[in-house]
């Protein structure tokens, strides 16, 4: 029995996950254990849940997060496939809950599937998002190709230059992810200086963060609308990367036409 059954919100929202999953994997972007997603549940959660026993000890997170108090999260589980995950999200993955220290988890269901190494990264991260009063749920790392080779170059890791190069290959991009492409230079993969980094990019209001030659971490309301921007950033770089291929310079749109958009779709500066 499945810590999903009679629970119908918390089953959607979790096989939401299953099916983001299964697009990361198609798209090529979860090679091998690839990526992570974190989910805040906790909206989820009835009063039977709540008093199930766990099913690990309390793992130190390595960080004390006051905003987790009484929170809870499905993650995807360490060296786990997206391709599995996808079709089994329970034996890929496991809801957590926080403990009252704020600094500990426990795995409650539904199998003892240790969460993602970078979890603390990420937990950290839904900590500053509800310390700021976001909707935010979603957390979702991932390695889009077009995107991560654009990081290859250091004149598209200075500030807001590969968002207005991608901006200005459809109209789409700036529709859909109008807060652009935060970038952030190469640190250690699961570190604390990532996770900080991450952070102060999300602080300077992007949802989207690019790691250098690394991948994305995406922040949205739910996981599917964390993967659309990425989606959406990913298909502008393939159309720059395109033209380039064909043996010219794309000329984008322009200030104006960019502006445009902004202003008939009340865009946020």
């Amino acid at each position: 029995m499945s810590v999903l059954d009679s629970r119908p919100a918390l089953k959607a929202a979790v096989w939401q996950v299953a099916e983001t999953a299964g697009y990361l994997w198609t798209k090529g972007w979860a090679e091998r254990n690839g990526g992570n997603i974190t989910v805040n549940v906790t909206e989820y959660v009835d009063e039977s849940m709540r008093a199930l026993p766990a099913i690990s000890e309390a793992i130190p997170i390595g960080v004390e997060l006051p905003h987790l108090t009484a929170c809870w999260f499905y993650c995807k589980g360490t060296q786990k496939r997206m391709r599995d995950l996808a079709r089994d999200p329970m034996a890929n993955g496991s809801i957590i809950r926080i403990t009252d220290d704020c600094a500990h988890y426990e795995i409650v269901a539904d199998a003892l599937v240790m969460p993602t190494s970078e979890l603390p990264s990420h937990l950290s991260v839904h900590d500053y998002l509800l310390a700021k009063g976001s909707p935010y749920r979603a957390s979702l790392h991932t390695h889009p190709i077009e995107l991560v080779a654009l990081t290859h170059s250091k004149k598209y890791m200075e500030k807001d230059v590969a968002t207005k190069l991608l901006w200005s290959m459809i109209p789409e991009t700036k529709a859909f992810c109008p807060r652009g492409l935060g970038m952030v230079p190469y640190m250690l993969p699961s570190s604390v200086e990532l996770a900080k980094a991450t952070i102060e990019a999300i602080d300077d209001n992007y949802d989207v963060v690019m790691w250098e030659k690394h991948g994305v971490f995406a922040v949205d309301t739910d996981i599917m609308a964390a993967f659309d921007q990425v989606d959406v950033l990913n298909k502008a770089a393939q159309i720059y990367i395109s033209a380039r291929n064909m043996g010219f310079v794309p000329e984008g749109m322009t200030d104006a036409q960019m502006q445009e958009i902004s202003d008939v779709f009340g865009l946020p500066k």
